[in-house]
């Protein structure tokens, strides 16, 4: 009797807890499923080859302030039923993607630029009709997918990708970013219904600590042009070897064999710190383009600052379990301990919910300052990301009268809503400076550096904890007063239109000014910056005479299309209007760019697979170094831990109610 009773306890409560489980399996198998990441599991499915991409290998040329970066991706079927591959990476939020080629064996085919759809369309009739395709879509300024159709078994496809960007030196620092993988992005977008450029968000990924499945390799070449006084790779192991003192090729160590885990960052500065100011020139057969660079004053700090009021928005959520969220403590205990006593703060914290530390900024004395240090101390990391809602919360504090607010932004982006997070800020943009701490080895850069532009503030990302310290120093040194206020600039005999940007912000960093656009007629007279200092008036003129246009510019229509497809699509509430859509897709048509309204596609037209059957594939990509599993969901099906204690406490009333009975038996 005793061995029955003991059996019925087991069962209920074993009972207990699968249906307590229950609500959350059927909410996730239901209508309401959101499109969100999952771990990759090898079904061992006979003859699917489950990881086609192979490798990826970088080669990039720097030459000066521009970078050319060339992207080789290697597929192969080592299965035996014909597979069709899709696969998400990502680039710099600065990259114009102008090309693309296939190679299936010796046969290699130039990529065409159409509109998205079009070229969907093409790349699915190609597939069914057995023929080798490719189709590179852009889902995020950042965000990229790759799709390759019917790889046969044995095949091995090559796919090159080319793209350009502009670095822009920050207090003399040159830094070229390669991110090598997108990480897990939370989403409450419903899977049923999710349009297009949103399916990226249901991707595979390998758990936390599992070997890489694909291997990378990056060879840099930098020809700076003025001698190299300091470069290093913060990110990965690698071996610099010197042609002369402007001239470098920096190489991945034999040593560093899984690289693709985290952005690859390589950083110099110039000798004596200069900054090549100047105008850039190309002559095109419809167009003229130029880029000019005009390098800001020195930074002075200001005799007297203004009291400052800063609210500290800090991601506690479940990507930023571990590493992120330690950096992020250490981070603030720096920022909010080095305030003044004049000064006032508050901290938000979000994950699923936002929570504030009080209904209104504090003065940053001593005894408020240990406050929120603590709080931030206990915070451990879990739940979703709901970035919007925490933003919308701290615009709702009441501001401090008299003080100038700026809003600190702490997190790694793993988000799918950025528009409507620039949206927010831009309705809500009123005499607020936005700055954005990006932490982790992958971040979601777009986020970041959106959140900057259109709060017209500065980015800054922190990969390690060894970088924190000087992260918090610059961001201090930046937010004291800017470099270059008022800033205007005139043209003086010279007929330029299409200007990018349109108009010039305040600068907070010492970086270069810098203008794109087109030209007509000839190149001369003069060009006028002025604007006010730490030290008062300020002013810069640029002589045309002598400057002569060049072939080597080549890649300038590039950058400026880049440039305005920026403004229009990366941080523009507006950017799904008809109007601004219809732009878009004439400058990636005009342009020969990758936008989020034009694709490139490939088609070798042999048909090699008759009746086009293949097995699709997804291929993983692996976790960011340094974040969890609880990125992706480690805890997404465990029941609340409210709910698990009512239940322990539910089994173990029945179970001293059964002990009870056996007693008085």
């Amino acid at each position: 009797m005793m061995r029955n009773d003991l059996r019925a306890v087991f069962c209920l409560t074993v009972c207990f807890f699968i249906v307590l489980c229950l609500p959350q399996a059927s909410q996730a198998e239901g209508k309401d499923k959101t499109l969100s990441p999952y771990f990759f599991i090898e079904n061992g499915e006979e003859g699917v080859d489950q990881l086609p991409l192979k490798s990826t290998q970088v080669e990039v040329k720097i030459n000066a302030s521009i970078a050319q970066i060339k992207v080789m991706q290697q597929y192969a079927n080592e299965g035996t039923r014909p597979i069709h591959a899709r696969y998400v990476f990502p680039a710099s939020t600065r990259a114009a993607v102008h090309g693309m080629r296939m190679q299936v064996g010796e046969q290699v085919v130039v990529a065409k630029i159409q509109e998205r759809q079009a070229a969907k369309q093409t790349f699915e009739t190609a597939k069914k009709e057995g023929k080798s395709a490719s189709l590179l879509t852009e889902e995020r300024a950042n965000v990229f997918t790759m799709q390759v159709a019917n790889i046969l078994p044995g095949d091995t496809i090559r796919i090159e990708l080319d793209y350009t960007e502009l670095l822009v030196p920050t207090d003399g620092i040159y830094e070229f970013v390669y991110p090598t993988v997108v990480g897990p992005r939370y989403s409450t977008v419903p899977e049923a219904g999710a349009g297009d450029q949103q399916q990226w968000l249901k991707n595979p990924y390998l758990k936390e600590g599992m070997p890489p499945v694909t291997t990378f390799d990056i060879d840099v070449q930098i020809a700076a042009g003025l001698n190299i006084s300091d470069m290093a790779c913060p990110s990965h192991k690698t071996d610099i070897t010197w042609q002369d003192g402007a001239q470098a090729t920096v190489q991945l160590a034999a040593t560093e064999t899984d690289g693709g885990n985290r952005d690859y960052i390589l950083r110099y500065r110039l000798a004596d710190e200069e900054i090549q100011s100047g105008l850039m020139l190309f002559k095109g057969e419809k167009e003229n383009f130029f880029l000019m660079m005009l390098q800001p004053p020195k930074r002075i700090s200001p005799q007297a600052i203004v009291a400052r009021e800063y609210i500290f928005v800090v991601d506690v959520s479940g990507s930023m379990n571990g590493f992120p969220l330690d950096v992020s403590k250490a981070l603030l205990r720096d920022l909010i301990g080095s305030l003044r006593p004049v000064d006032r703060f508050n901290v938000v914290l979000f994950a699923g919910s936002a929570r504030v530390l009080a209904p209104q900024s504090f003065p940053a004395d001593d005894n408020h300052l240990a406050q929120a240090i603590a709080l931030i101390d206990r915070q451990q990391g879990g739940g979703g990301t709901e970035l919007r809602n925490a933003l919308a919360t701290a615009l709702r504090l009441p501001r401090a009268n008299g003080m100038a607010r700026s809003m600190v932004v702490v997190t790694d982006g793993y988000i799918d809503v950025e528009q409507e997070v620039f949206a927010l800020i831009d309705q809500n943009l009123s005499n607020t400076n936005f700055f954005a701490f990006g932490i982790g080895n992958s971040v979601n850069r777009l986020l970041i550096e959106g959140l900057a532009h259109v709060g017209q503030g500065e980015p800054f990302v922190v990969t390690n904890p060894a970088e924190a310290p000087a992260v918090a120093e610059r961001f201090k040194k930046y937010i004291e007063a800017p470099v270059l206020s008022g800033i205007t600039i005139q043209y003086e005999d010279w007929d330029v239109y299409d200007l990018e940007p349109r108009q010039v912000p305040d600068l907070f960093a010492q970086r270069p000014i810098m203008v794109c656009g087109k030209w007509r007629g000839q190149a001369n007279g003069r060009i006028h910056l002025s604007g006010v200092s730490g030290q008062g008036s300020y002013s810069q003129v640029l002589d045309l005479a002598h400057l002569t246009p060049l072939e080597s510019n080549s890649a300038l229509p590039y950058l400026w299309a880049r440039t305005r497809l920026s403004r229009l699509t990366d941080f523009n509430p507006d950017g799904e209007a008809e109007a601004t859509r219809a732009e878009v897709v004439s400058l990636g048509l005009t342009y020969h760019l990758l936008t989020p309204h034009t694709a490139f596609v490939a088609v070798d037209e042999t048909v090699r697979n008759p009746d086009g059957a293949g097995d699709d594939v997804n291929h993983p990509s692996p976790l960011p170094k340094g974040v969890s599993n609880l990125a992706v969901g480690g805890g997404h099906n465990v029941p609340e831990p409210g709910l698990v204690f009512m239940g322990a406490l539910l089994c173990l009333g029945a179970l001293a109610s059964w002990v009870r009975r056996r007693s008085n038996r």
